[in-house]
């Protein structure tokens, strides 16, 4: 069987549209979505309603949880936050938000005899970036059963999103993969000096593992597949005149940055990581 995993659409409807045309010419037999379908992009309700339609199981994202649920306290909240709360919660109708909160956490099958385990971001929460620069001891964790996994069992091979960019990673026989996203992708280490062209970041990324699907024997082979597809940023962006965090949008889908990259150099640095002298 091959499954393609996608994550992280973020309301851009035409990279989805793109990501699902190349997945239906690969003839793929499943598709699995590892959340976080809304917010940033407005065509978040077009792109959920795809993702319902086409994928075979949907994850929760910590996106699809924060702006689907009731803030009782949202006035405590900074107040972009705030605005973005609202914003997002008016494009999305009750039954949307109802969809998204009921989700599950976690997916988990056997290929070819690994147990494949498949969340949004780590097995403990939906919001914490583990990402290839992190120490061993912080990766191993990412293979172990917590209260939300579907069995208590370690896994093999581990498979999320979240941080936008894909990888792999090997570790005590066990991998380590990231789908990348396919609305919102974005690099972490940059330097312009340094930088390739953006469109080798900016394209929508995601991935097809192939293999005997259900099986906890070790005799038949699996594969990985990282895939690119272009899509039309600017077409993409046509309407955007009506999103309230358009300029950030605009700047990550056109530069392939995150919105603040200084956030994303501090935390470098508190691994001990000064990305701007590499």
């Amino acid at each position: 069987m091959k499954i393609a995993i996608l994550s992280d659409i973020h309301g851009n409807l035409e990279a989805l549209k793109a990501t699902l045309k190349d997945i239906e010419k690969r003839k793929v037999d499943k598709i699995i979505c590892l959340g976080d379908t809304i917010s940033k992009g407005i065509h978040q309700r077009e792109c959920l309603e795809i993702v319902k339609s086409k994928c075979d199981i949907v994850i929760r994202g910590n996106c699809d949880r924060h702006f689907a649920r009731e803030h009782e306290d949202i006035d405590k909240l900074p107040e972009i936050e705030k605005q973005r709360v609202i914003w997002n919660q008016s494009i999305l109708s009750k039954e949307d938000r109802e969809y998204l909160i009921n989700l599950p956490f976690c997916h988990e099958f056997y290929m070819s005899g690994s147990l494949v385990r498949l969340f949004h971001a780590t097995p403990e929460v939906d919001n914490k970036p583990i990402v290839n620069e992190d120490s061993i001891e912080t990766k191993i964790k990412m293979f172990y059963p917590t209260e939300n996994t579907i069995s208590q069992n370690i896994a093999d091979i581990i498979i999320y999103g979240h941080i936008h960019h894909p990888y792999m990673d090997k570790l005590y026989n066990k991998t380590l993969i990231n789908v990348g996203s396919v609305g919102n992708s974005f690099d972490v280490i940059r330097n312009p000096k340094k930088d390739s062209n953006v469109l080798e970041t900016t394209k929508s990324n995601y991935f097809i593992i192939e293999g005997e699907y259900g099986s906890k024997e070790y005799t038949s082979e699996v594969s990985f597949q990282f895939v690119k597809v272009p899509y039309d940023i600017d077409k993409e962006l046509e309407d955007e005149k009506n999103n309230i965090e358009q300029e950030n949008y605009r700047f990550e889908l056109k530069e392939g940055k995150y919105r603040n990259m200084q956030k994303i150099y501090d935390n470098f640095k508190k691994l001990g990581i000064d990305v701007d002298n590499i």
